[in-house]
């Protein structure tokens, strides 16, 4: 009876190890995703330059396995830039610029993936990295990937409020406006709660920012 259990036990053990080997690029981007969202919207400031830290760390190792996988490419390009965001200074320059390369590399597998994020998150790198030259930034080329992926996900809430974001900047009040209450009514997307409120909340802020500009 003992040898049985042993080998229940055994059994069990190495269907756990064989799932871990099984996971694939759909449960890598989840992984990436989940973690992200946690450390954007639910982790302190003063915390959160080290869990991306870490989280960049550990995508770089998810992008590795799945140098084919448009979806991946895309989260671990996330996680890299948002990294690069809150690490800050020259030093984050490196990652948003390997951030820009993946997402370079995802569009030319697939442009369509994730609802057209790539075009999205890369014209969102477009209007916030320094121009030459310390940076590659560049307004016109945010503006022309910025409007390829609200063409690919016209209702979609982060399209429309990047889109918002990036009139904001350029001073056009009554566009972004028109562009972040669209955003606001975006459909909930399944499994994104917490992202969802955290970027609306970020929406707000903004509009509060428009409206006290025009008093």
């Amino acid at each position: 009876m003992k040898s049985l259990f042993r080998w229940m036990a055994a059994l069990a053990a190495a269907a756990l190890v064989a799932g871990a080997a099984w996971a694939g690029p759909a449960e890598d981007v989840a992984r990436m995703q989940q973690g992200w969202e946690q450390i954007k919207y639910a982790t302190p400031a003063n915390r959160q330059e080290a869990e991306f830290e870490r989280l960049r760390a550990e995508s770089e190792g998810l992008a590795a396995r799945n140098p084919g996988n448009a979806e991946v490419l895309i989260w671990y390009a996330i996680v890299e830039s948002t990294y690069a965001g809150a690490k800050g200074g020259l030093g984050a320059l490196k990652y948003v610029k390997n951030a820009k390369t993946s997402l370079e590399q995802a569009l030319a597998i697939n442009p369509n993936a994730l609802a057209g994020s790539a075009y999205t998150s890369l014209g969102s790198l477009y209007y916030q990295v320094p121009g030459w030259p310390i940076g590659f930034g560049d307004k016109g080329k945010a503006e022309e990937y910025l409007k390829k992926g609200l063409a690919i996900n016209p209702d979609g809430i982060d399209p429309n409020y990047f889109y918002g974001d990036y009139l904001v900047r350029k001073g056009d009040s009554a566009g972004a406006e028109r562009y972040l209450r669209k955003a606001l009514q975006a459909p909930d997307r399944p499994g994104r709660k917490l992202a969802d409120e955290g970027r609306r909340g970020e929406i707000r802020q903004l509009l509060n920012q428009i409206a006290e500009g025009k008093k």
